[in-house]
């Protein structure tokens, strides 16, 4: 079992649930009954199934044709490896190693990636009769005769499902490749060995002890593993068929994506042991070729499985009890809410309101709902780009996530806290309608209206950088001062310019750390920020509460903004002020100069993903310390994302780059410096973030994070294991040992035998026919074209082939029935193709297959036909929508192509794409043709339409006065994906003749709204 794990280095992630019985820690261990389904909705008993080094190595299991051939490939290796010279091993097991990786993470990627979208695996099983007892049984006795001498009593080989045999079958070649992979890298890592020179016995000797425990920790790690997601999950079974649901614990909560990050640990300690920079970059290259496969496949592959898609722009109200809070506010001149925090920790802002200015009205007290700036915000990503199905760390999924709510349901918003969907509320008049106003708008308060209200394409690192904001062109111009000095230097001394460049890199260190630390600190106990700029500047009546909160934190976030570039852009440039780039190769080959590139570059990589992963989990919001600012977000802490294995990445991994700096800098300042920014950060986190969260949250904040719950668990694992006196494994291993020499001469001799049976019985079935793919199309010379016709289905009811912008597109084909199964058909814009025979322009993904099963995205799988004696003609439809449709109106016409290729068979049209222009602008005729745009652009989707365009609803019921929306807004409508808001924006440019950024429409996502916008920006630039 040990080295099974060492062997197979993927990543899987996946345990079943489904269980008969629970076996207690008290009880022995009972057998387990474990349930599978297949997608057709076959439900079957799932058999025990044995790992590959047992069946492979152990004398007591029968061995199957493909074991002898995995024992064989494994044999040849090694021969080689003692027979070929030392300089042509390295070189023969380096493209081997090769070979082997490619056949993992780019076959078998491949493989499952169709299988996972159009299950081709089983279908080619399928397809070519491979388990069918009257097409092929000769080679369905071969297959059956394989796996039912690989697998226990319980294993019925007829049984059971086509999907669970074709995924036994299935492990059998990732058994060969897997095992393959892992002894060429180490007979690679062995043809590289060496003794490192001018080292000292003290340094070798903590290379062995660090490289032994890299591969020690690698194996517990795949043991942990494979003890969790078992073969299931090992051989990726949820490709195949359904045994569970996502469940992480054990060691997949001490790291993300343990089998792929600290999975390959051990790679790194053969290569101390190695002592090889070769190695070193192999192991690199493979480790980098597994993340590919993680992020290629099985990333995708999960969200296909286990996703669950959540729209954009959905409002819901913040609190449950919000009503009965609004109907006491409205009768009462102040409301009392309850806030779970204690009344001496902070301020707030009403109070400050009623110290710094002279307002006549009372100002009622505002209640304290803050937001974990640690936690994980869904909208912040979906108001930049569009929502995937489930992010990378699976924050959408039920199984991942922990969350720690602190919420009062009684919770209010100050009367100041929001502001509607559809425009604005007039804050003048008198005291009466204030407060029905203010009433009406906290029951149409919303988180994302928050959201984009204090969040508007903010800049985050350079994403977002609008040259014409002052703000965007000031950090621009600082970066670029600094950088410039750095890298061009001037007239001072080299000794003088390292002293200039310390102090600046160290000032704007202690700026960032401490001088917006402390300002962090004020602004959480009394919110300083806030007075000050309620205290100096001016906010018309009734808008002085939210003024001063959005105006400090929108100059907060410039600051923070700028301190961090230029706390990183002058520590780069005291890196490279210090740096001595070597003058040749074999000076970089010279002593540790090497290996301190590689490393430094590795700790800048985590540094970097450090920071992506962290910003994913806390959005924009959490980046910029929002929690410190607004109040009116829910408590709630969600411990998702990288958060799920630490408490506080950043104490841990944020001084990654300065280090890495250091080490290829190999300067003592430049490490002086990186110490000194690691500290300051820890006094930051200690004494501002620490505390702010404490007073937030209190004893809800969770004291241990996974690494820490796994380390413990382990402890507590190894301590139980040296109290026992009898343990069952190692007598099972001692057993195993001994019966070893008394079974391994028969096994050897019953072995050969089967493959001398073999290759005379099914030798055929190894025949290299099989492994060709045709590589040329069949000629179009002998079709008749004239069989191949199209037909426009016309949706006016004058005949006319008009469509608006938007409306699904209806195509009837004929074609003869032997005609390719990969025919597909295009939309182009008339004039856009020179020949009428030949398609000579991209199609731009405005196309579709005529068979949509023969296709895997813009890949053809192959031919699949089915005969139909009697028939000449094949007939059918196809429909161009969604993102196949053309999103600009025009001409366009539509051509049938043969087998995949662009010959053109048959072409009709030209067909028009028009959009609905209102005869008069005004907010009813505005609105109706939004409407129209708006449910064409959303797919008609009921689940992102706005309720008045699904029922019988009058558009003069809707105005543009505010008083009348509720939560419940007719008007409002969502999205999948920011693709949608971008159909919006190329529809209103084209109806109305103004341009928004799908951002602007995703921050409205009301018909009203947008028609008011729309309305104002046209009387703007008319005038």
């Amino acid at each position: 079992m040990v080295a099974e794990e060492i062997v197979n280095g993927s990543l899987r992630r996946r345990k079943n649930d489904t269980k008969v019985e629970q076996v207690s820690n008290e009880t022995s261990v009972k057998e387990e009954v474990v349930w599978g389904k297949t997608p057709g909705g076959i439900v079957f008993r799932v058999p025990t199934t044995h790992d590959v080094l047992t069946t492979l190595f152990h004398p007591l299991h029968q061995k199957s044709y493909l074991d002898l051939l995995s024992l064989s490939t494994l044999a040849l290796q090694l021969f080689l490896f003692f027979v070929l010279p030392k300089r042509a091993a390295q070189i023969f097991f380096l493209f081997y190693v090769a070979l082997w990786r490619a056949a993992y993470d780019a076959g078998l990627g491949w493989i499952l990636t169709k299988q996972s979208k159009k299950k081709w695996i089983v279908r080619e099983v399928q397809r070519r009769g491979w388990l069918d007892e009257n097409r092929r049984p000769a080679v369905r006795a071969w297959i059956r005769n394989e796996l039912a001498g690989k697998m226990g009593k319980d294993y019925n080989f007829d049984d059971l499902p086509l999907e669970y045999n074709t995924w036994l079958l299935f492990r059998q070649a990732v058994d060969i490749i897997l095992i393959n992979d892992f002894l060429a890298y180490v007979l690679f890592a062995f043809t590289c060995f060496r003794v490192p020179e001018n080292l000292s016995l003290l340094v070798h000797i903590l290379r062995w002890i660090g490289g032994i425990t890299l591969i020690a920790f690698n194996i517990w790690v795949k043991m942990e593993a494979h003890h969790i997601v078992k073969d299931y999950g090992w051989y990726w079974g949820d490709v195949f068929f359904e045994r569970g649901a996502l469940v992480f614990d054990g060691v997949f909560e001490m790291a993300p994506h343990p089998m792929y990050s600290v999975g390959y640990a051990g790679y790194y300690g053969l290569s101390m042991i190695a002592g090889s920079y070769p190695v070193l970059f192999v192991s690199l290259a493979i480790h980098a070729a597994q993340f590919g496969f993680l992020v290629c496949f099985e990333n995708p592959h999960i969200e296909r499985m286990y996703g669950q898609r959540k729209p954009i722009a959905l409002r819901t109200p913040l609190f449950s009890n919000r009503n009965r809070a609004l109907s006491q506010s409205s009768t009462t001149s102040s409301a009392v809410a309850s806030t779970g925090v204690s009344a001496e920790s902070s301020q707030s802002i009403s109070s400050i309101l009623e110290i710094a200015t002279a307002e006549s009205s009372k100002a009622r007290p505002q209640t304290r709902n803050r937001r974990h700036h640690k936690a994980s915000f869904s909208i912040s990503s979906s108001v930049e780009g569009s929502t995937p199905a489930i992010t990378d760390a699976g924050s959408s999924l039920d199984a991942e996530t922990e969350v720690e709510t602190e919420l009062d349901e009684d919770e209010v918003l100050d009367a100041n806290g929001g502001s509607s969907s559809g425009g604005t509320i007039d804050a003048g008049g008198p005291p009466s309608k204030m407060k029905s106003r203010t009433a009406q708008r906290l029951a149409t308060i919303t988180q994302y209206d928050l959201m984009n209200k204090y969040f508007r394409k903010d800049v985050v690192g350079l994403k977002n950088i609008d040259l014409l904001r002052a703000s965007d062109l000031k950090l621009l111009l600082a970066i670029s001062y600094t950088l410039f000095n750095s890298f061009i230097g001037g007239s001072l001394t080299h000794k003088q310019g390292l002293v200039l460049h310390f102090l600046h890199a160290f000032g704007w260190r202690m700026f960032h750390s401490f001088g917006l630390g402390l300002l962090l600190k004020r602004q959480s106990e009394s919110k300083f920020l806030v007075r000050h700029f309620v205290k100096n500047y001016y906010y018309p009546p009734g808008t002085a509460a939210e003024g001063a909160v959005e105006e400090a934190f929108s100059n907060w976030k410039s600051m923070y903004n700028l301190s961090l570039w230029m706390t990183y852009g002058s520590f780069i440039g005291l890196a490279w002020r210090t740096y001595q780039a070597p003058s040749s190769f074999s000076d970089l080959m010279t002593g540790d100069l090497l290996l301190r590139h590689t490393l430094g570059v590795m700790m800048i990589a985590l540094h970097v993903w450090t920071a992506l992963e962290c910003y994913e989990v806390l959005g924009v919001f959490g980046w910029f310390f929002g929690d410190f600012f607004i109040e009116d977000y829910p408590s709630q802490l969600d411990y998702t994302g990288i958060y799920r294995f630490l408490n506080n990445p950043e104490r841990t991994m944020s001084g990654a780059a300065f280090f890495g700096l250091a080490l290829i800098s190999g300067s003592k300042l430049v490490f002086t410096l990186a110490v000194i920014s690691q500290l300051s950060h820890w006094w930051f986190l200690s004494n501002v973030e620490n505390p702010h969260m404490q007073k937030l949250y209190g004893d809800s904040l969770r004291k241990e994070a996974g690494l820490t719950k796994t380390i413990k668990n382990v402890a507590l694992k190894n301590q139980a294991l040296r109290n026992s006196v009898n343990n069952p494994q190692v007598q099972q291993f001692a057993q195993s040992v001994g019966s070893a020499a008394e079974v391994v001469e028969s096994f050897l001799t019953k072995s050969i035998k089967d493959g001398e049976d073999f290759l005379q019985t099914h030798g055929q079935l190894l025949s290299f026919e099989h492994l060709v793919l045709p590589l040329v199309t069949n000629s179009i010379g002998d079709l008749d074209m004239t069989k191949y016709e199209m037909a426009v289905v016309p949706t006016n009811p004058d005949g006319e082939l008009r469509f608006h912008l938007g409306e699904p597109i209806v195509v009837k084909w004929r074609a003869p029935t032997s005609h390719s199964r990969r025919d597909w058909i295009g939309l182009y814009r008339v004039g856009a193709n020179k020949s009428s025979n030949v398609t000579n322009t991209n199609s731009m993904g405005l196309w579709t297959p005529v068979h949509d099963e023969e296709w895997d995205g813009d890949v053809p799988l192959g031919e699949h036909r089915t005969s139909r004696p009697g028939k000449d003609m094949d007939c059918g439809e196809v429909v161009f929508k969604r993102d196949t449709l053309p999103w600009q109106t025009g001409k366009y016409e539509i051509r049938y192509h043969h087998e995949g290729k662009y010959n053109v068979m048959s072409c009709v049209g030209p067909i028009e794409i028009y959009v609905d222009k209102p005869a008069v602008m005004d907010f009813n005729s505005v609105r109706s043709s939004l409407m129209k745009i708006v449910n064409l652009c959303l797919d008609g989707d009921p689940s992102l339409l706005p309720l008045s365009a699904q029922q019988s609803f009058s558009p003069s019921q809707v105005t543009s006065d505010n008083d009348e929306l509720t939560i419940g807004d007719p008007d409002d409508f969502r999205f999948w994906n920011q693709r949608q808001a971008k159909r919006i924006c190329a529809s209103i440019k084209q109806a109305f003749e103004v341009e928004y950024a799908p951002e602007v429409v995703l921050a409205d996502a009301n018909i009203s709204a947008l028609a008011n916008r729309i309305l104002a920006s046209r009387e703007m630039f008319s005038s």
